[in-house]
């Protein structure tokens, strides 16, 4: 019996193998023309982010958390409104976890994750599958990765991308932003960002360890603004 339980323990260990290398594959090929804000780079910092904090939260004990964690980290931009070039790319997630045979429940809760993790769902209210303890895990390693050093560069790359202004004193941050306001396409500049989005993603961590993290990050963020600010207005 014991034979036959490791056995059964290895062949799940190679098919989970497998699925995340495949899953790298489908990011490599699926975001192959995202700008670097959102690139396979991005995704392989969220899914090392994402298990980490997986392991100081304690979820490491449980091998099913561990891979719900690293497939939703590595899907999770899979799709995204903001570069989506044909409708049929919405179900390339979801066709994946059923191509590979991911079991009902895991599937299930890796799909929650990934819709519910946004920070235009935030804004709406929606609070999708905050229960899940690996929900909390994934979005905060995508927020972390959308503040400090990292978050200014990849702010700034989107910004370009999208030929946005740089910063504008006479266009003012949108205050009370809805979920409809933020996924307008309607003219701001890449500064404003920070103040209608990035700024706030620190009170929204989840777990415990991207609190801690996201504290070093926000600083860092806010003393590159003062600095911006300064040297816009030829103060320093």
């Amino acid at each position: 019996m014991v034979i036959v339980a490791e056995n059964f323990t290895a062949e799940r260990k190679m098919a989970a193998a497998t699925t995340m290398r495949k899953a790298e594959e489908l990011v490599e090929k699926a975001m192959k023309g995202n700008d670097a804000s959102h690139d396979a780079s991005h995704v392989w910092r969220v899914r090392d982010l994402a298990l980490s904090i997986a392991r100081e939260e304690g979820l490491s004990s449980n091998s099913d958390s561990m891979e719900i964690v690293e497939l939703a980290a590595l899907l999770h931009d899979i799709g995204d409104y903001k570069y989506i070039r044909d409708p049929s790319e919405a179900k390339l997630v979801e066709n994946f976890l059923d191509e590979e045979g991911v079991e009902e429940a895991k599937k299930v809760k890796i799909l929650k994750i990934i819709n519910g993790m946004g920070f235009k769902d935030e804004l709406s209210g929606q609070a999708l599958c905050e229960s899940l303890p690996e929900f909390g895990v994934v979005q905060d390693a995508d927020r972390l990765d959308a503040i400090g050093a990292i978050g200014i560069a990849r702010c700034f790359t989107f910004g370009g991308s999208r030929n946005r202004v740089l910063h504008d004193p006479e266009i003012k941050p949108r205050t009370e932003l809805t979920k409809e306001q933020y996924m307008k396409k309607e003219e701001q500049t890449t500064i404003n960002h920070f103040h209608e989005k990035l700024l706030k993603l620190k009170k929204l961590m989840k777990t415990e360890a991207g609190k801690r993290r996201a504290e070093k990050r926000h600083e860092f963020m806010e003393e590159f603004l003062k600095e911006f600010y300064q040297e816009w207005d030829g103060r320093a």
